[in-house]
């Protein structure tokens, strides 16, 4: 019998500068068997980043045909195809088919080779973006995580101010152009 996810509600006070999104979000995040904490923590900084009205969470690794988040005209269209990881150029080259544009948020060990890897194949699909966390960064987030949290997400030129009642961390979002 396959394991269930871990279910995990957020409280979320958004106030993206960068975008001029702000808002607060009640959201239920499933934590997948196979999915790290940090992972967790890097699709909710990539809602944080990409906050809009029609911006929800797909059943990402529960169904590899959608990805992480997405956000979706009132007609359906897919406007933005949102990745979390390293994915494959055939993955981002599938989004950008079905979207305006693929956002990828990547983290992790092995960063610097998959972009090495791949950096060919993935700057050939114009309608697709990366950008990064740091890991020293990622793993001070990761500190946040609880089943029930209460953040407050300050985003101002593409660094995330995030504080819970006790702690307060900061993570910038770069380009992948600078690794």
């Amino acid at each position: 019998m396959a394991e269930k996810p871990t279910i995990h509600k957020l409280n979320l006070t958004l106030s993206n500068m960068d975008t001029n999104v702000y808002g607060e979000y009640n959201l239920t995040i499933a934590l997948h068997p196979s999915e790290t904490i940090e992972r967790m923590m890097v699709r909710i900084l990539a809602f944080c980043y990409r906050a809009a009205e029609n911006l929800t969470f797909a059943r990402g690794l529960s169904s590899p045909e959608d990805p992480e988040l997405w956000l979706k005209h009132d007609n359906g269209t897919i406007l933005e195809w949102i990745e979390v990881g390293q994915p494959s150029p055939d993955r981002l080259k599938k989004g950008s088919s079905q979207s305006t544009a693929v956002k990828v948020f990547s983290y992790g060990r092995g960063l610097d080779v998959w972009w090495k890897t791949n950096a060919a194949a993935i700057n050939s699909l114009p309608k697709v973006s990366i950008n990064y966390f740091t890991a020293d960064e990622l793993q001070a987030l990761s500190s946040l995580a609880d089943k029930t949290m209460n953040l407050t997400v300050t985003i101002t030129e593409n660094i995330a101010y995030i504080s819970n009642a006790t702690e307060n961390v900061s993570v910038t979002l770069l380009t992948m152009e600078s690794v």
